[in-house]
């Protein structure tokens, strides 16, 4: 069951077009990854389907209902984390945690206790002395205490440390043990290819690509390095071998995926010691789609 869809989503500011004939489907129990550099269109999107936003045209359905009309009802079953959290500066971080988890019906006090510890937050500052990673923890607390059945996720691990990524990562593998549907959208690129179980990629306002990472990753080229007993040759000749560097008997190429089999079997004739393989991450997707604009970012 599909618990967010959308089709032929338009939003104009004005006169810009900032997103053109948006596609997307997300099922219930998926981790989903939007992923897509900033303008690109992905907060937008998330606010027409929380009903932040009114869309200009095309169909929206969350739970089966219209997020701009029903929104009040809607979001007792989903938590949100925005990319730019502001909070409240003279409530503690406690008491946000609380004021939020009370607005969706309530929590577990032991589901509050145990996620201020993993997060190692202390709970009793006032939100205006908390770092820019700190008001991260509070928001992430603030909806991972809830029992809901969607978790909208915009760069939910913007500004914390390697340390505490990893623990929001595995939040989210057991939110999905649990049944629970995730939408993540994020430019961390490791973070949606360690987690999500589909991916749109969005440019420009337009979905591109979406699907497995399987299904993405025919896309982009696979990275071989080779050693042999026999100085190789030939590699220079033949059709879907990029980015060629031989010295002797060590050879680092990338290849197109279809071609894969026809060059090992040309590798083969030099007697092959030692082959690794490197299938293709979305780091490489996004620099196919968007080169230096993704450059910039990083």
């Amino acid at each position: 069951m599909s618990l967010i869809e959308i089709k032929n989503l338009k939003k104009y500011y004005g006169k810009f077009l900032a997103l053109d004939e948006v596609d997307l489907d997300v099922e219930e129990g998926e981790v989903f990854g939007f992923i897509g550099p900033n303008g690109a269109g992905k907060t937008t999107t998330l606010r027409i389907i929380l009903g932040l936003l009114r869309k200009s045209s095309g169909k929206v359905h969350l739970f089966g209902s219209d997020p701009w009309h029903d929104a009040v009802k809607l979001h007792r079953r989903l938590a949100y984390v925005p990319g730019e959290v502001n909070l409240w500066p003279t409530l503690t971080g406690g008491e946000v945690i609380d004021l939020l988890g009370r607005l969706r019906g309530g929590f577990r006090q032991e589901r509050r206790e145990e996620l201020v510890e993993r997060f190692k937050l202390d709970p009793t500052k006032k939100c205006g002395a908390y770092s820019t990673g700190n008001r991260q923890k509070v928001a992430l607390i603030s909806a991972l205490v809830s029992d809901v059945e969607l978790y909208v996720l915009d760069e939910p691990t913007l500004g914390l440390d390697p340390l505490m990524e990893g623990v929001f990562r595995q939040c989210i593998k057991e939110l999905k043990k649990e049944g629970k549907t995730i939408l993540l959208s994020s430019h961390i690129l490791a973070e949606v290819e360690a987690l999500c179980d589909r991916v749109s990629i969005i440019r420009e306002g337009k979905i591109i690509e979406t699907g497995t990472f399987a299904e993405l990753r025919h896309l982009t080229r696979t990275s071989i390095t080779v050693d042999t007993i026999q100085p190789i040759s030939g590699l220079d000749e033949l059709a879907g071998v990029h980015n060629l560097s031989i010295e002797g008997k060590h050879a680092h190429f990338s290849v197109d995926t279809e071609k894969i089999d026809k060059i090992l079997k040309h590798l083969t004739q030099f007697g092959v010691q030692s082959l690794i393989s490197a299938p293709p991450t979305l780091e490489e997707l996004f620099i196919r789609y968007y080169g230096d604009e993704y450059s910039s970012l990083e």
